[in-house]
């Protein structure tokens, strides 16, 4: 009927909410600030190795803390007992983990785009294609090895393969905005450049504000489209 669809809309979009809050802001917001604390205070170029591992764990803890934090306070305000924080624990792991592996391969993945000299349209399709599917190994990697031992974490399942996969594009999304904080790369065609570009002599924490605030840009604009025509049941917020 029209009412449980437009009802599963609705549902949707408050997930969409609480994911973006819970995790795509806190994602960028560690992303940002671990690559600050990469390069200040251990010298680590923007090309290395040790910067995208770095960069990647900012990503993973931004995602597990944003997820455990956003669910306790949640919990304690709306003394809900359906919340098991056992099971928040595990998903923000899983989660945590896919960040990982999606905010490892940023750096590298816009080095290479930009160092081919692509357009700023080029890299930011790259690196929303690169990062979705960096998300979503590390999602199907993360239920091989996490469901062994974490009893929340499902294994992975061609029914979970489908969700993973929607929320991966959405993800990508997030990654894909986030190239738009580069304000030297191209800027007359960089069209987010204005909304959240990180300029030189942005303060630190101005800055990380802004890299939060582009990744959940990112990913509400990519899974609204993706609430709009999934079909009920068949996207994974659903």
């Amino acid at each position: 009927t029209s009412t449980s669809s437009s009802g599963g809309m609705a549902k949707r979009f408050v997930t969409t909410a609480e994911v973006t809050v819970s995790k795509i802001f806190p994602a960028g917001f560690c992303w940002q600030t671990s690559s600050i604390i990469a390069e200040s205070n251990f010298g680590f170029a923007p090309e290395t190795m040790n910067f995208a591992l770095t960069t990647g764990l900012g990503d993973a803890l931004g995602v597990l803390g944003g997820h455990y934090l956003f669910y306790s306070a949640k919990k304690a305000i709306t003394k809900d007992d359906s919340i098991n924080m056992t099971s928040e624990l595990h998903t923000g792991i899983l989660l945590g983990s896919a960040a990982f592996c999606s905010g490892t391969a940023w750096q590298p993945i816009v080095n290479a785009l930009q160092g081919a000299n692509l357009s700023f349209g080029e890299v930011f399709t790259g690196t929303w294609v690169g990062c979705g599917l960096a998300f979503y190994a590390g999602l199907r990697a993360g239920r091989t090895i996490l469901s062994g031992f974490l009893s929340h974490v499902e294994e992975p399942t061609y029914e979970n393969s489908k969700n993973d996969a929607s929320l991966s594009a959405a993800i990508g999304g997030a990654t894909g905005f986030f190239v738009g904080t580069d304000a030297a790369y191209l800027p007359d065609q960089n069209f987010l450049i204005n909304i959240v570009g990180i300029q030189d002599g942005t303060p630190d924490l101005v800055g990380s504000m802004i890299a939060g605030t582009s990744t959940s840009m990112g990913f509400v604009a990519a899974q609204s489209v993706l609430n709009g025509i999934f079909p009920t049941g068949k996207c994974w917020n659903d």
